[in-house]
């Protein structure tokens, strides 16, 4: 590698943006040790890191750490934003890696880039071939916002450019940088760990299924035939995603595999998130190192450079940076989940000293080009190119804003009238004030809107505790609603838990079905996805039999979240088709120019007829269902905006048919909450802001702009009032009034979410 010649820097102040230790993950160890290099390197130039936060309270920070960001609050990065221009700082070092940031494909982190005022060099931790659309829009993005870019393997260079049109000369490679440790005989640490005498294979990292350990385990077998005093040292913590979500079940998997296959005197497993100095100790100790992940697709490996550039004999799986960094016999290739390729591949090693010991040196060799000192003169070198290039200077300035051009403040998300509302059979559908009025029961209605709440705030990481139980019990009404023999939902409940109807209105089945498409589509726990669809499949199909337009409009959104993650259901495609050309004719056979509309009436839920177009011409590419359903929301639109220019629903005291007059009064929350909704679809449908300011135009209906000019919500409970009467608020808080308000919320900060992040929207679950 060549080295660089180094002229005094001119950089003074550096903030290394990402994760950070104590956080147990690879970025945070990555950015801790390359953040200390630079430091050490360059002591004249002053660093510091803003650290990303996955948990509430976040951890306990060396001083180091100056700034917090809370991963799924976007204001929090605006915030981090500001702080680093008012810190004046020469550049900033980001480190990206999809699952450490909020926000569609980790889309939080564009807002903070379009703010800053100094280059910004990223590194790439992970370089996706076949990215989601969204992913691929925000790498793109993310590649645009950057003085300069980092990939640590050739062959991210390659993809960068051949799958991101990412330019060349923008493009820096620079290894993963590693500790500086002796080249030294294993046996020196063996006796440390009780392996004395033993032949160590070593794997370290955090625990989490795609590491592919079981393959190791499952050629151990045939190892020891042939080399009884083998020993397979398993070295990391239980990643915390897989713990949160699935406990302990990889690693007692793991072990359990060791003991039925008779090995587990042969297997020790070290459930530590190990310092460096006993990392390299445990390092040290090894004969030879095993990485046996089961994708291709990781660009980067921090404990392979590691245990690379320790000097060791590295048998792998062909993954890309394994591929390119053990290329010309610097190391073994085995195929991805074969146990007995990687039975012969380790004891063709152990059985050769020589060629395992050649390859031993050859690797501590290429190593010291890659010590953690070497590293850091080559990312000083890009930071004084982007300095060279003039970025600041293109950048816009942090000037005070005015509203139009500062994201709005949406009101704190507050559940805490919602879980009043809740008990451990399901959401109470009415109260008096505040109270839970039990003499009036639950209904499917309300538990399905709660259940998709709780699935879109579980996106943004709210009160994880809180929501999932809260989805817990909703999903448990919904599956104890359906009947099986008719395939119809119940609706009402008695508080002493007996249905009160033989079945639920089809609107109500409609609802029902929407939810159920969310859980599979949205919600990221199996269980979940599992229930809804087995009851969605048995549910769909009584859709076709329904007359009422509003039950095929919620029916259409839920067919549509259900085909985000099944997308090859032919019935649900064909369900879908039958439903729109529905919705289509109605809207032909009652529509006129002074008249856009579905029905001879406006009633309740009227923008969900506009919105299932929409939504579904977009997802069929059908522009003339979708520029049908934007005609007839524009008209809706245009009909509920008063003379001053505030939301105002259709009242619910005689609606509005065609040619008589049309109801003030009462204005009902689910009006508000409908047209927020469609008017966000039109927005991801068009890239139109126009769109974007009318659902905002109906969401601050419930902060006070309106006829009254009185506030709906509660800012302490999260509670919403039961609508506005000719004369005063109905301080009534039931759980549709209520759900209405905080569903509009959700998805205002989904849709600012993308606002504030991307130059054009992108569409939710793409």
């Amino acid at each position: 590698m060549e080295k660089l010649l180094i002229e005094p820097s001119k950089i003074r102040k550096i903030a290394f943006v990402g994760d950070h230790l104590p956080r147990k993950c690879g970025i945070a160890t990555f950015t801790s040790d390359l953040l200390a290099a630079v430091a050490t390197a360059h002591p004249q130039s002053q660093c510091f890191c803003v650290s990303v936060n996955d948990i509430k309270g976040g951890y306990d920070y060396p001083e180091v750490v100056r700034f917090e960001i809370d991963e799924q609050d976007l204001s929090s990065y605006l915030r981090a934003a500001d702080f680093l221009n008012i810190s004046n700082v020469d550049i900033v070092c980001l480190q990206h890696e999809f699952g450490i940031f909020g926000g569609p494909a980790g889309g939080h982190i564009l807002a903070f880039l379009r703010e800053l005022r100094m280059p910004v060099v990223t590194t790439l931790h992970t370089v996706l071939r076949e990215p989601r659309s969204d992913q691929r829009r925000v790498m793109q993005e993310l590649v645009s916002l950057s003085t300069r870019v980092v990939v640590m393997a050739e062959r991210g260079r390659q993809m960068l450019q051949e799958i991101y049109e990412a330019p060349p000369a923008k493009i820096d490679l620079i290894p993963h940088g590693i500790p500086d440790v002796g080249f030294v005989d294993p046996t020196y640490f063996k006796d440390q760990f009780g392996v004395e005498g033993k032949v160590v294979l070593l794997t370290f990292g955090l625990l989490s299924p795609n590491k592919g350990i079981e393959y190791v385990l499952k050629a151990l077998p045939e190892i020891l035939n042939e080399f009884p005093d083998v020993v397979y040292i398993v070295l990391g913590a239980t990643h915390p995603n897989e713990l949160r979500e699935h406990g302990e079940a990889y690693r007692v998997s793991l072990e359990m595999l060791a003991k039925k296959s008779g090995i587990e005197k042969s297997v020790i497993f070290y459930n530590d998130f190990v310092e460096l100095e006993n990392l390299k100790e445990f390092i040290g100790a090894a004969d030879l190192y095993i990485t046996p992940y089961l994708n291709e697709a990781q660009i980067t490996s921090g404990t392979l450079a590691y245990a690379f550039g320790a000097g060791k004999a590295v048998v792998s799986t062909p993954y890309w940076h394994a591929a390119e960094l053990l290329a010309d016999d610097r190391g073994v290739l085995v195929p991805f989940a074969d146990a007995p390729a990687m039975a012969k591949a380790v004891n063709d090693l152990l059985r050769d000293d020589t060629r395992r010991h050649a390859m031993r040196k050859n690797a501590y060799r290429i190593g010291r080009e890659m010590i953690w000192s070497n590293t850091a003169q080559l990312y000083m070198h890009s930071f004084e190119q982007s300095r060279l290039q003039g970025a600041a200077s293109s950048r816009k300035s942090l000037l005070t804003k005015t509203l139009d051009r500062r994201p709005r403040e949406l009101p704190v998300l507050k559940l805490n009238h919602l879980v009043r509302m809740t008990d451990s059979t399901g959401v109470f559908q009415h109260a008096n004030f505040s109270i839970p009025n039990f003499s009036e029961g639950y209904c499917t209605d309300d538990n399905a809107r709660a259940f998709i709440l709780a699935v879109l705030l579980g996106e943004f990481g709210e009160e994880l505790e809180v929501v999932r139980a809260m989805a817990t019990t909703c999903a448990a009404f919904l599956q104890h609603a359906f009947d099986p023999q008719t395939q119809r939902f119940h609706n009402h409940m008695s508080f002493d838990r007996q249905w009160l109807d033989e079945e639920g209105s089809e609107d109500c089945q409609g609802r029902a079905i929407w939810a159920l498409g969310v859980g599979v589509g949205r919600s990221p726990f199996r269980s979940f996805q599992m229930m809804a669809g087995q009851l969605f499949a048995l549910a769909l199909p009584a859709m076709t039999r329904f007359t009422s337009p509003r039950a095929w409009a919620f029916g259409l959104i839920g067919i549509h979240e259900y085909l985000t993650r099944l997308s090859g259901d032919s019935l649900v495609n064909q369900t879908r088709e039958t439903l729109t050309g529905r919705l289509m004719e109605l809207l032909e056979g009652n529509a006129t120019p002074d008249w856009c509309w579905f029905e001879q009436e406006l009633s309740y839920d009227n923008a969900k007829l506009a919105h299932a177009l929409i939504l579904s011409g977009r997802a069929t590419s059908q522009p003339e269902v979708v520029k049908r359903g934007l005609d007839a929301l524009r008209w809706l639109n245009e009909v509920q905006i008063s003379e001053k220019g505030h939301f105002r629903p259709i009242g619910s005291n005689g609606f509005y048919k065609r040619g008589g007059t049309r109801a003030a009064f009462d204005q009902q929350p689910i009006e508000a909450q409908a047209m927020v909704s469609a008017c966000l679809e039109a927005y991801r449908a068009t890239s139109d802001g126009w769109w974007y300011e009318q659902a905002q135009r109906a969401f601050d209906w419930f902060l006070g702009w309106n006829d009254l000019g009185l506030e709906l919500y509660s800012s302490e409970s999260g509670a919403c009032g039961d609508g506005l009467h000719v004369d005063r608020l109905n301080r009534n808080q039931g759980a549709e009034s209520t759900l209405a308000f905080l569903l509009s919320l959700a998805e205002m900060r989904l849709a600012q979410n993308m606002v504030t992040s991307f130059k054009e929207p992108i569409a939710l679950g793409a």
